[in-house]
């Protein structure tokens, strides 16, 4: 915290030293610290200064500051709360970004503060003791909106304030009613069951009935009728309703012209403060050489073309310092520089050190912290190498060495939660060919269908590694040049000499690892000057130029960000164009929103979520989200890299991991509080908290996936070809046996389909070459395993003996007239017995025993698959 000055509020002393919030209320034109028992209680006639503080584990504090203005606040209050954030923000070091929050409008960084919402109490606050501040009971009719965090809104109690569009609670003396408009979405409906938990323990003291009433039911229903009675009875809504949250923003005029979407960061000056006009939003910008007069002015200015130009009272205000800029601001500028500053926290920290050492204090670094594996290091490792349509097992002597022309399927198997994880990488070496990055995926997803559950999958390119990554491979040794026939092509149109190292050959490696339990070998370009010591500071004229000139350069690590400061961001997910048969998934143009403060509740089951950690990125995909089959989830993952969505530079080649709902891995669960007992229910949100309000028993088993859709070549976006031999989830292979081993695997679906088709079971089939290569399978572990197949199909015909039959020609996949709601992976479980033998040849049950591949060939050929 800096120094303050002698006009600095009292109340800011020590405000900012420890994490969470802090919260002011402005009293008789004074701040008067709110006490921790009445934080989320706001009162409408009212203005409050909160302070939000991150302390993290390395750098300085992260301050948020808000100023709130209840609906009912005199101007002097506001006033007042706006020139205290700025003077709070000054005594912190004019480190923070500041906020208005008018009531009923705040943004979603301030509701986060308050889970699961705040409902503003209508009068004054007081501080005096013996004073009630609390409000008096009475029925209210309140309107939720919001699936991460919810506005809650007070409106008439009056039957036309309810809509189609919007989640109302109805609290009443003993009962608290929960009416879903039929437009609004699962994930609202099941955040407005937190809102009646919260009004339940605070309002009746956990004692008051529940009833949830859907909008359209009201025939034969007791709890449907007793709702309607507080309106006078039923009636319909009307269809065209207003919603209590629909924007009434109109535009009469802005500050200028503009001429583009974007600016150049250029037009920003240090001594001049700006506001930044985005319809929706306003910035305000402070340059760090203006005082803080200027910047009062300045608010005051952007406040008072608010109310000028009628703009809506939700329209957002935020005020950012120069350096402090958010990923949203940024967007709106072109090319915006990602050089970091060096922070003050560094400066004074440099400044500091240098005084010990000139009073003759020796001054030591803090060794950095271990890295310490995320999961058991003393797992099963299989590595295949990619080469078109083939994928080759590596032998256990050498699948510590990987080459950086290929590609290679990393397959990790270990013990953790009380079962057997499987853990997949694509690895991409730094000079593979698009072809074998294409196919690397592709083949990855034919050996992940191979394998029960829904293990993790996860990209990774060479010198993106993390650090997992070599704690699971221990000593790797990277080589230059490649196996893959793609690779040897390329250097032959290109006319480039072969890198591959022979064993006769010297070679030089750099060595590097933080300890010898992750150690890495990697080879580079053999020097051809004589090696030569420099000092830094000392350095030869030769050597920049060698460098291509002497340039400012990072004094340690090159750290985008810290991994305890991750950011969870909603990707919003639509369907797009129909490829073939299968539905593509897409990202919308507004592609993700960030949920902030988040918690293990967030991961609501029908979403799609992105994990930010700066140096890798985690896709979780929800049971019940749009997003059905691997290889739409991987190309999430590619886009949002791509996309940068939070404009700081993140590299296309972060590795990133998909993790699917109940079978989240360690690695990701510890950046949240994990209950074990939330990942386990079943339903969708909305069934899960109502089982969770009324006191229902949960389920303790995960929570099921329909199973992952296999993309065939024509049906693959993108042109990346799978090569999925797997049809139904439940009917999935084991996992491969710890030692076993597969050296060429032909894909089912070649370049040209038309190579043979091999079984699965060639997956774990031993190596063509002479004699066994070290843990290739027995034949008793391959008869073990085909004895795992049959009894495998076995149990999914039993499984399909009591769906619904329906007709040949409603099932096959062009239809005039298809069935609805079917499960596409198995259209032919829905065909009656007499037609599957007309159809097949065999009886379901004799179908069921044959291998996966050749169930599909036949469904293939009768369009049924």
């Amino acid at each position: 915290m800096s120094l303050y000055a002698k006009d600095t509020d009292q109340a800011f002393q020590g405000a900012g030293t420890k994490p969470g919030l802090e919260i002011w209320c402005v009293e008789n034109l004074q701040l008067v610290a709110v006490p921790k028992t009445s934080y989320g209680k706001f009162y409408s006639g009212n203005s409050y200064l909160i302070l939000h503080t991150i302390i993290r584990k390395s750098g300085p504090p992260l301050h948020d500051i808000h100023y709130w203005l209840g609906n009912d606040t005199n101007k002097v209050d506001s006033d007042l709360a706006s020139d205290k954030a700025l003077e709070l923000d000054a005594a912190l070091g004019s480190c923070s970004v500041q906020y208005r929050e008018l009531q009923g409008q705040e943004t979603e960084k301030f509701l986060s503060y308050f889970k699961p919402c705040i409902i503003p109490i209508e009068g004054v606050y007081s501080s005096q003791k013996g004073h009630s501040n609390e409000d008096t009971y009475e029925v209210r009719l309140l309107t939720c909106k919001g699936d991460h965090v919810v506005h809650v809104k007070e409106v008439p109690f009056s039957r036309s304030s309810l809509n189609h569009n919007d989640v109302f609670v109805l609290d009443t003396a003993s009962k608290i009613f929960l009416f879903s408009g039929c437009n609004s979405s699962t994930q609202e409906r099941a955040k407005a069951l937190e809102v009646v938990q919260y009004i339940k323990d605070t309002k009746h003291s956990g004692n008051c009935e529940v009833a949830t009433i859907e909008d359209g039911k009201f025939v034969g229903d007791s709890e449907v009728g007793e709702f309607w009675s507080f309106f006078g009875g039923y009636a319909p809504i009307p269809r065209e309703s207003p919603s209590f949250f629909q924007d009434q923003i109109t535009y009469q005029g802005k500050l200028s012209q503009i001429e583009s979407d974007s600016f150049a960061r250029e037009v920003l000056e240090a001594d001049k403060c700006y506001m930044l006009d985005c319809e929706a939003e306003i910035f305000v910008w402070m340059g760090r050489l203006t005082s803080v007069t200027e910047r009062k002015t300045s608010i005051s200015a952007a406040e008072d073309f608010l109310r000028n130009q009628g703009r809506s009272a939700g329209t957002h205000l935020s005020l950012i310092t120069e350096g402090l800029e958010t990923s949203k601001f940024r967007s709106y500028f072109a090319n915006w520089p990602l050089k970091v500053e060096p922070r003050l926290f560094e400066e004074g920290r440099e400044k500091v050190a240098a005084i010990f050492k000139q009073n003759g204090y020796e001054v030591k670094e803090l060794p950095e912290e271990d890295i310490e594996p995320l999961i058991d290091c003393r797992g099963t490792l299989k590595v295949w190498r990619v080469d078109g349509d083939e994928l080759s097992l590596v032998p256990i002597s050498e699948q510590r060495k990987l080459f950086s022309g290929d590609c290679y399927v990393v397959q990790y198997t270990y013990s953790g939660n009380g079962r057997e994880e499987n853990l997949f990488y694509a690895w991409l070496g730094c000079e593979s060919t698009l072809e074998d990055r294409r196919d690397v995926i592709s083949h990855m997803n034919s050996v992940v269908d191979s394998t029960r559950g829904d293990p993790v999958m996860a990209q990774v390119v060479q010198d993106k590694e993390p650090d997992q990554f070599f704690f699971i491979f221990q000593m790797l040794i990277i080589y230059k040049g490649g196996k893959s026939a793609g690779y040897r092509k390329f250097l032959a149109e290109k006319g480039i000499d072969d890198k591959m190292n022979n064993e006769s050959e010297d070679a030089f490696f750099r060595i590097q690892g933080t300890s010898p339990d992750n150690m890495q070998a990697i080879q580079v370009d053999q020097p051809t000057w004589q090696p030569i010591s420099v000092r830094e500071g000392s350095e030869p004229d030769i050597f920049w130029t060698a460098l291509g000139g002497k340039t400012e350069y990072a004094k340690g690590k090159e750290m985008k960000g810290h991994v305890e400061d991750p950011r969870l961001l909603l990707l919003n997910i639509t369907e797009g164009r129909k490829i073939v048969h299968s539905s593509a998934v897409v990202l919308n143009d507004n592609m993700a929103k960030e949920i902030f403060n988040f918690t293990q509740d967030d991961l609501t089951t029908e979403d799609v979520l992105a994990l930010d950690c700066h140096n890798e990125l985690y896709i979780w995909i929800g049971c019940h989200s749009k997003v059905k089959s691997k290889q739409q989830a991987l190309m999430l993952g590619q886009k949002f890299l791509e996309t940068d969505v939070l404009a700081e530079g993140l590299s296309v080649d972060t590795p990133f991991y998909v993790v699917t709902e109940g079978k989240e891995p360690t690695f990701f669960t510890r950046f949240f509080e994990w209950d074990f007992s939330k990942q386990n229910m079943h339903g969708n949100s909305f069934e899960r908290k109502l089982a969770k309000l009324k006191g229902k028993p949960q389920s303790v088993e995960a929570p099921l996936r329909t199973s992952w859709k296999s993309y065939s070549r024509e049906s693959t976006p993108n042109g990346l070809r799978s090569r999925s031999v797997s049809s139904n989830g439940r009917g999935r292979s084991p996992s491969p046996a710890p030692n076993g081993s597969s050296s060429n695997w032909k894909s089912p679906v070649s370049r040209s389909q038309s190579t043979s088709t091999p079984t699965a079971r060639k997956l774990f089939s031993e190596s063509p070459r002479s004699g066994s290569s070290p843990g290739s399978p027995t034949e008793d572990t391959r008869s073990s395993i085909e004895n795992s197949y049959s009894q495998a199909n076995e149990t999914e015909a039993e499984n399909n003996i009591n769906l619904i039959i329906y007709p040949y020609e409603r099932l096959k996949v062009v239809s005039s007239d298809p069935v609805p709601g079917i499960d596409v992976t198995k259209r032919e479980a829905y065909l009656s017995d007499e037609e599957f033998v007309a159809k097949f040849g065999m009886t379901k049950g004799n179908f069921y025993k044959l291998p996966k591949w050749k169930q599909n060939k036949l469904k293939m050929s009768l369009n049924l698959f």
